[in-house]
């Protein structure tokens, strides 16, 4: 089974393949063994002309069943901290690096990663969102393509060819850890007000909390 590669123009949104699209070339994915123990491909989720799409690693039991992203407690805690980024759930485009549960929630494998990632690309390049906010560190490595860890990332804004990247804590993971909820609500804060300064008209608003340095992640 082949898979679409549409070529990115400087600044410009590439033509555009649907959603849709994407998901019918994906069909009945057999690219990796996963396909043997998953119950649904979770392909993704929300608005197709979204300014910020979120990035989480892999789906989850709950996710698994439902096949939709971010349906569990990590899901619920994302959608409670939305509203801090004067967000809401279908404001939002939400996608995994991989389609398919790995057992167990084990982390995903290279060769997983490498299978699936084409998708996750394409529908990058359809959405063409203005942020990109990576969950937790799998999601982070493969998009900024480093192997710094979210701590260090996290809490400013990264320059990663055409897009902003913002590097946050993966919500369920803060939900075993109080210190990280409240630096990934941080984070969230601090969304909101990137996306306030930074109307859909293109113009910027003078900042008034953060710089809008973007700095290239280095490895």
């Amino acid at each position: 089974m082949g898979v679409m590669h549409i070529p990115g123009h400087d600044r410009q949104k590439p033509r555009e393949v649907s959603l849709d699209e994407i998901r019918d070339v994906m069909g009945d994915c057999r690219l990796c063994p996963l396909y043997e123990t998953r119950t649904k491909i979770v392909f993704g989720v929300g608005n197709p002309q979204a300014r910020v799409m979120f990035v989480g690693e892999a789906p989850g039991r709950n996710e698994d069943l439902q096949g939709e992203p971010f349906v569990g407690r990590a899901g619920e805690n994302l959608n409670s901290i939305l509203a801090l980024a004067g967000l809401k759930r279908e404001d939002i485009y939400i996608a995994n690096v991989l389609k398919c549960r790995p057992p167990g929630n084990r982390n995903p494998r290279p060769e997983e990663v490498l299978a699936c990632s084409p998708f996750l690309r394409e529908q990058i390049r359809s959405i063409w969102p203005d942020i990109i906010v990576t969950l937790g560190n799998p999601a982070t490595h493969f998009v900024l393509k480093t192997e710094i860890g979210i701590t260090k990332l996290r809490g400013r804004f990264h320059q990663m060819g055409h897009f902003v990247v913002m590097p946050t804590f993966h919500p369920a993971a803060a939900l075993r850890n109080p210190a990280w909820q409240e630096l990934l609500e941080q984070d969230f804060r601090m969304l909101g007000d990137y996306l306030a300064r930074h109307p859909k008209d293109g113009s910027v608003i003078p900042a008034t909390a953060h710089s809008d340095a973007l700095p290239r992640v280095e490895e």
